[in-house]
């Protein structure tokens, strides 16, 4: 068998052990919540089927040697979102009332995994976004403010553009832009960048000349966080252009100098932008909603982080069970933000770890990916799309326990949101395409080295 056969073959062995496990997850809650099996088992299994089935054909077509982990992975996390929302959406609707959302976000499911197979199948060498860097940036920066000039905030901070009756958060799509830009910028300029200055407490800090760059986006970063308000987008922003700033020049002097200008960024907005202020004060003082209304500190006026923490702890080491706990005392978020807190209830501890292990393995097959791409483009954006996945999950995953303040970021491919879930996919389809392009070369390298030489003709 071939790589690319055993490859395909693996893909599909661990896809139908992913609708596995969803439609057994889907059939618990059901059992669990109402006595009998969801009216829906079997149109859920039969669509999550053939959306991995859609999946795994479009990858066998057009990118024969990807990764075999990476969709099994993101159709994992999917399936368990949509069971979890499922699963919440009955809690919600009993005590709140209103529609349900899982409908919906199996539409965008659809639309996502469409939305990959055509990324996929139309970019037949990832190389072919380096021509268009600036033109991707010009576009990521008009994406990124247009929300600071919609009339109404939403949920305290202005991540959305709303059309109509439509809403986007541009925030999502944005990631990967600039993932897109810095790859092909730090190809550029890399050694430039990589030039040593002036020695500091021990550590050789880059020549001023070279920190504008960093400097540029630290400003652009902290605009979006001052107006926006969006701490979650302003700490992807900038995380993923040091990360990838560090990979390109190996130099941990920039790493020093983006930790540092992020810690006074944040204490600045922190200490004077009252959305930015209330919401430390949140995570600072979480259990003080439940003091008298005069008691308490000035900005606290939402429980949900006091009732993340109940979550969690309710749920302990193994859960109370799939359908068994109480998430919708978190109100709205419970769906978005907090989704990860169903999980500690229900499933404890273990489905906690479980998740993060999930996400852990496709940023390391994102790394893995790096490594083996010829191309340094190719090596770099493989990098900014593996880290910006890692610091949404850290910055939301921080966020409901307690780590750090709350951001207001949509934990990938699990919680709802429509933009979210269509972003990831394409990040998915790109992936592919560099794990695709990567394995041909170093099949072609390997093919070239054990055939024989040709023989001169006498």
């Amino acid at each position: 068998m071939t790589v690319a056969g055993a490859r395909r073959r693996t893909e599909a062995l661990l896809l139908v052990l992913v609708v596995g496990i969803a439609v057994f997850g889907h059939a618990n809650a059901g059992l669990s919540m109402n006595g009998e099996l969801p009216a829906d088992l079997a149109g859920f299994a039969i669509s999550l089927s053939l959306l991995s089935l859609v999946g795994h054909l479009g990858v066998r077509r057009f990118a024969a040697y990807a990764d075999p982990l990476i969709l099994p992975l993101a159709m994992l996390l999917t399936g368990l979102g949509l069971v979890l929302l499922h699963r919440l959406d009955q809690s919600y609707i009993e005590r709140y009332g209103g529609e349900a959302n899982a409908p919906g976000q199996l539409l965008w499911t659809v639309i996502g995994v469409a939305s990959c197979v055509l990324v996929v199948a139309l970019l037949k060498d990832h190389r072919f976004l380096q021509r268009f860097i600036y033109l991707t940036m010009a576009v990521a920066l008009v994406l990124l403010i247009a929300p600071a000039f919609m009339p109404a905030d939403t949920y305290g901070a202005k991540r959305w553009i709303f059309i109509g009756p439509f809403s986007v958060q541009p925030g999502e799509f944005v990631k990967i832009m600039i993932a897109v830009f810095f790859a092909g910028y730090l190809v550029v300029h890399r050694d430039a960048l990589a030039l040593a200055g002036r020695k500091f407490l021990g550590m050789r800090l880059p020549p001023m000349r070279q920190l504008g760059p960093i400097i540029t986006v630290w400003i652009l970063a902290m605009l979006v966080l001052v107006f926006e308000r969006d701490l979650g987008t302003s700490l992807i922003f900038f995380g993923v252009f040091v990360v990838m700033l560090y990979v390109a020049t190996e130099r941990t002097s920039w790493i020093v100098c983006g930790v540092l200008m992020a810690a006074v960024g944040a204490f600045v907005v922190g200490s004077t932008e009252p959305h930015v202020k209330n919401r430390i004060q949140a995570w600072l003082n979480p259990m003080a909603i439940f003091l008298p209304e005069g008691q308490r500190p000035d900005g606290l006026i939402s429980d949900q982080s006091a009732q993340a923490l109940f979550s969690f702890g309710t749920g302990g080491i193994s859960g109370t069970g799939l359908g068994q706990g109480h998430p919708e005392l978190i109100k709205f978020a419970g769906r978005s933000d907090f989704i990860l807190t169903t999980v500690g209830e229900e499933l404890g501890l273990a489905g906690v770890m479980a998740v993060l292990v999930l996400y852990a393995l496709l940023v390391q097959r994102g790394l893995r990916m790096a490594l083996g791409a010829r191309d340094p483009f190719g090596k770099l954006l493989a990098v900014g799309l593996a880290a910006s996945l890692a610091l949404q999950v850290f910055v939301v995953a921080g966020g409901v326990t307690g780590l750090i303040p709350l951001t207001g970021k949509t934990l990938p491919f699990l919680a709802k949101g429509g933009s979210s879930l269509l972003a990831n996919w394409i990040m998915i389809a790109l992936l592919l395409r560099i794990s695709d392009s990567a394995e041909r070369q170093r099949e072609a390298d390997s093919r070239a080295t054990t055939e024989p030489p040709a023989t001169l003709a006498a």
